[in-house]
């Protein structure tokens, strides 16, 4: 899960600096959205990694 929340981490950072330059105000507002909520699901899957491995015993 940490992959993909940097990987799309990666994304939002690119579409973000693409949409804060010279592109369409629409794309500029999707891109906001997307990096916020992408930063969000990257600091929530952090957590959880960190919750997750404290734990002793199998994996679920």
């Amino acid at each position: 899960m940490l992959g993909w929340a940097l990987t799309f981490l990666v994304v939002a950072l690119i579409a973000g600096v693409l949409g804060f330059t010279t592109i369409a105000g629409a794309a500029i507002g999707i891109a906001k959205i997307a990096f916020y909520v992408f930063i969000v699901l990257f600091i929530v899957s952090l957590i959880m990694n960190f919750v997750r491995s404290g734990r002793a015993g199998p994996p679920l």
